[in-house]
């Protein structure tokens, strides 16, 4: 039976259209545009490449064909999508479609890659559709008269919205919707995303507002192969990061027998690596592949996605600035290098290839060492329970609060009590108290504690109004609005002119006159640094691959669950899996000279060597938690005998290294092990004022206390460093109640130190046997550890000499050599 939509003109339209293009509807899609039409807000959850774009957007067309008396000129779709690459592809698609409906609407895009010109034109005369990031929609609300630019508008399209979730950008979002709907209540909000643990709370966290919703989720499912590459034989006592380069001349086949392959890795350096081994181990790509990610300039970054497209490129070696839903049709393989620490990042990236919905997407793991080879098998187990993480929202981000409110004071201005109810409207700040929200107000008129110092005094008021009224502030505000506060980036050009793209001012900090690195796949060589630019020669021989702060993932905790699950059931004998197959040696040396632990045991190792006595535990949280971990377990120790460490960690475990023996005993492990008094015993193991301190950098770049990017120059890291650090001194001592410091700290516990995850990991330990192990020689699981506590101090070249002695002595006591 049909339903009323499907008799209706507008969709047979769309029908048709669909039809000449040898498309038909989904179910998922037509049950948005029925949604849709019966003035249904809501959130579409589809794979990759089954067209959710069209769901909403079609959605809006179909409802303006059976009834175009309701629409007006101007801007009716605002479509907010994360990435900036997202947008001109989204673009280009709904421009062709329109275009071949017969239309004659316009779609534009506004980010920071598009000319003052077009930005100007588009504030003359709205467009029909505006694709748009979160920043540049906040930069919108920061113009006068901005109102009339959504007097028309129907639909707000939140796309990739698990992308956004939890995140600061997500509040950004969060807030710029509540302002939206404001002035236009009958607005009608859809998100769009992939699968996530947490479905019902994300949508409730999209529309929190008492409008109809509904949630809209595809039944076809995305047929994934994930095929393990594996290396000719298992090394024993494995280390991170070489089994990857070793695998090259595996994975360049992969790529010659595709069409088109993305290669993922974690890290900018990782894929600056990868694009030269690439190149050294088959010359022929040079011209065929590309390296994409962040720090590359955007001419370069558009010219790749745009040949990506087309076909021309081979391949594309690229960090997660291609992770979200770009469509390259042609791009049939997708190869992910290292674990890829999470089921929902490891789905996202395998649903760039076999784009179509009825292809499927084949995705090789290359392993950086044996070990990651489990992680296979956990991703599996995990996608066949159709097991994801959730996206936890954060709440009460004081410091996108304040920036808000001054983005609002820049524009029209703003009404206490107006703003106060909607913002109270959110998820993010449902929470917020009377109390709290005078001291905002407070905050931004006279810096509040701060009030000695003229620059905090940035909005009057003025007939009842928030304003900000010097010109310098305004423009000053409006070129640091946004949530993203990276590590001070230098941009690196060539001598004779011409841009190569950016590179963290730590890195170039220990870079001398003439010195090589590698960036965007060039080796260039460094002439000289003047304020933030740094001039290069292009160069040829050996260079350094800058490693960017940050770049490490943490491993997530459903990952790590399955991990452990993997891991105990590895040497069963009826264990089916190639992976753990392949791994059977290697787990027979474990299990041999140490042990595997099963689901409810928890493994300690004591190890003595040359180096000292050593201390490996094995929680498998990930590094985040880890580090954490170790220092206080270094702390409770040190209780028992005043005793000093250098530690280690990876995913998996961590190292305690000591020159003197360590007092572990059975006896005492409980006690170490305790989840009692852990908040306590945390707090005493680490700096966490310091750590607060870092922390209140971004909080204080993000709330304007202090400005970052000024007139044709950025402040360096040192000098954001020193300037917030001198703020957070004046809190600390004068005014320990200001609600951005105390969000600093918040921080600190929520997202350093994961306090809920680390409780949770203590109650499961707690109710777990303890293996203690005695050896003395490296494990297999205690030896990637070892070598990632050498990166710190020693070159790859030493490095590798130093891990071969070491194997080998290894390997010597235990009578395999």
């Amino acid at each position: 039976m049909k339903s009323n939509l499907q008799n209706t003109n507008g969709y047979e339209i769309i029908q048709n259209w669909m039809k000449g293009k040898g498309m038909s509807p989904f179910t998922f899609q037509q049950e948005t545009w029925e949604k849709f039409s019966r003035d249904y807000s809501g959130m579409v959850i589809a794979p990759t490449g089954f067209g959710k774009t069209y769901s909403v957007f079609l959605a809006v067309i179909t409802d303006f064909l059976n009834q175009p008396e309701k629409y007006h000129d101007g801007l009716k779709l605002l479509w907010i999508t994360p990435l900036r690459a997202l947008a001109k592809d989204i673009g280009k698609a709904m421009s062709e479609a329109i275009d071949e409906i017969g239309l004659d609407w316009e779609v534009a895009v506004r980010n920071g890659d598009t000319p003052r010109e077009e930005r100007a034109r588009q504030t003359r005369k709205m467009p029909d559709i505006l694709i748009i990031t979160p920043e540049s929609l906040h930069l919108l609300l920061a113009q006068k008269q901005h109102q009339k630019f959504f007097k028309n508008l129907k639909c707000i399209a939140v796309d990739e919205w698990h992308e956004l979730l939890g995140t600061k950008r997500g509040v950004l979002t969060e807030l710029a919707v509540s302002r939206l709907v404001s002035y236009q209540a009958k607005v009608k909000i859809w998100g769009i995303t992939a699968t996530i643990g947490n479905l019902d709370e994300a949508l409730d966290v999209l529309i929190p507002y008492g409008i109809k919703k509904t949630k809209v989720v595809a039944k076809e499912k995305k047929q994934i192969d994930i095929l393990p590459v594996f290396p000719d034989e298992v090394e024993v006592l494995p280390w991170a990061g070489h089994l990857g380069a070793k695998l090259v001349d595996k994975v360049v086949p992969i790529i010659l027998g595709s069409k088109t392959t993305l290669v993922f890795t974690n890290t900018r350096s990782q894929a600056e690596m990868w694009y030269q081994l690439l190149l050294n181990h088959y010359p022929d790509f040079a011209g065929q592949i590309a390296i994409h990610h962040s720090s590359i300039d955007k001419e370069l970054r558009i010219w790749i996605e745009e040949n990506l497209s087309s076909g021309y490129l081979k391949a594309a070696i690229s960090t997660s600035s291609l992770d979200l839903g770009v469509d390259f049709k042609p791009v049939d393989t997708v190869i992910q290098v290292g674990s890829s620490k999470g089921v929902a990042r490891f789905l996202q990236r395998a649903g760039r290839s076999g784009h179509s919905p009825f292809e499927t997407s084949k995705i090789y793991f290359v392993p950086t060492h044996s070990l990651e080879l489990i992680e296979v098998a956990a991703l599996k187990e995990a996608i066949k329970q159709k097991i994801i993480e959730p996206r936890e929202p954060i709440i009460l981000t004081y410091d996108v609060l304040v920036q808000y409110l001054v983005t609002l004071a820049v524009g029209d201005g703003f009404n206490e009590r107006e703003t106060f109810l909607q913002i109270k409207k959110t998820n993010a700040f449902r929470d917020l108290t009377e109390e709290n929200w005078a001291w905002f107000l407070r905050f931004i008129t006279t810096g509040g504690s701060l009030k000695n110092y003229e620059e905090f005094h940035k909005v009057v008021v003025e007939e009842g109004l928030y304003r900000v009224t010097s010109r310098r502030i305004a423009m000053l505000h409006r070129m640091n609005i946004g949530a993203i506060v990276s590590d001070a980036m230098m941009k690196v050009k060539f001598v004779g002119g011409g841009y190569v793209g950016m590179i963290e001012e730590y890195f170039i900090s220990k870079l001398k006159k003439e010195d090589r690195f590698i960036l965007a796949g060039r080796v260039l060589e460094v002439s000289h640094i003047k304020e933030m630019t740094v001039y290069v020669r292009n160069s040829k021989g050996k260079a350094m691959i800058p490693s960017y702060l940050g770049g490490r993932l943490p491993l997530t905790s459903y990952l790590s669950q399955f991990l452990r699950q993997k891991l105990s059931q590895s040497l069963q004998a009826k264990s089916s899996e190639k992976e753990l197959k392949f791994l059977h040696p290697l787990l027979v040396s474990q299990q041999e000279h140490s042990h595997i632990p099963e689901e409810d045991e928890f493994l300690v190792e004591l190890i003595k060597t040359r180096d000292g006595y050593h201390l490996f535990m094995y929680p498998f949280e990930g590094r985040l938690i880890h580090e954490v971990m170790s220092a206080l377990i270094a702390f409770r120790i040190s209780k028992i005998t005043p005793i000093s460490f250098s530690m280690a960690m990876n995913d998996y475990g961590f190292e305690l290294l000591s020159n003197q023996e360590i007092p572990l005993t059975e006896e005492n492990l409980k006690e170490i092990l305790s989840k009692e008094n852990l908040l306590r015993d945390v707090m005493s193991s680490i700096n966490a004022t310091e750590m607060a301190r870092r922390k209140f950098r971004d909080i204080a770049v993000i709330s304007g206390m202090v400005i970052q990017t000024y007139p044709g120059e950025q402040k360096s890291n040192k000098n954001l460093q020193a300037s917030s650090g001198l703020i957070f001194n004046v809190l600390e001592d004068y005014d320990s109640e200001n609600l951005l410091l105390k969000q600093a700290y918040a921080e600190v516990f929520n997202q350093q130190i994961e306090e809920a995850r680390l409780m949770q990991a203590f109650k499961r330990i707690e109710n777990q046997k303890i293996i203690l192990k005695v050896s003395n020689s490296f494990t297999p699981l205690s030896f990637p550890i070892k070598v990632d506590s050498l990166r710190q101090s020693l070159t790859s070249e030493d490095l590798e000499t130093r891990i071969r002695r070491m194997q080998e002595e290894s390997l010597r006591k235990r009578g395999l050599r």
